[in-house]
């Protein structure tokens, strides 16, 4: 088979989302079904991950393709890792969540979870300050993680627990974590407070 493809375009793409992409983003590239089928057989430069999802072959393993992969198939332009998914990135806590919790931009509301994601759609969007990179994924920002899952109070002691690991290993401080909540509502302000007062 003659191969036109661009595959450091290819590359380029999928390195920058850790080693993912979509069918469609492969064919916005040019490479086309056959292409793929090709590519995806032993020896091939890609592997399949998931239905309408694809991996670099020789891309690094990491412990986190399960959250890129679930990140990559629901749209890394339009979704950011976020809540107890974030935590685990950062490795804040022992939380390890049962779903891949994704945050989606205003425009994609409408859209539906795949298994295994659950996804957050806030009021207010996310600000480009609240979105960092981190092993090469979008997630939210130690602050904004921290808030979310306290607003969302599923399992207090993991809450601080991260809290307490966040401050220790000077991913943020008190100053920021009450800054960043300056918008956020009363019952989560206070319990922002309580848990830095017990400090």
């Amino acid at each position: 088979m003659r191969d036109r493809v661009d595959w450091e375009g290819v590359g380029t793409l999928a390195e920058g989302q850790a080693g993912f992409l979509t069918a469609r983003q492969a064919r916005e590239l040019g490479v086309d079904r056959d292409a793929l089928a090709y590519h995806v057989r032993p020896g091939g430069r890609l592997e399949r991950a998931a239905r309408g999802l694809y991996r670099l072959r020789f891309f690094p393993r990491s412990p986190f393709d399960h959250v890129a992969a679930a990140w990559v198939a629901s749209g890394p332009d339009e979704s950011v890792i976020s809540h107890e998914s974030a935590l685990e990135l950062y490795e804040l806590s022992d939380v390890i969540p049962d779903e891949v919790h994704l945050t989606l931009s205003r425009e994609r509301r409408s859209r539906r979870a795949r298994d295994g994601v659950r996804l957050h759609r806030p009021r207010t969007p996310l600000r480009d300050e609240e979105v960092r990179t981190v092993h090469g994924m979008r997630v939210t920002s130690v602050e904004r993680t921290l808030l979310d899952v306290l607003q969302d109070a599923s399992q207090p002691e993991q809450i601080d627990a991260a809290i307490s690991q966040a401050l220790d290993r000077a991913l943020t401080t008190a100053a920021r974590l009450r800054t960043a909540a300056s918008g956020w509502s009363a019952t989560t302000r206070r319990a922002l407070e309580r848990r830095l007062a017990n400090r």
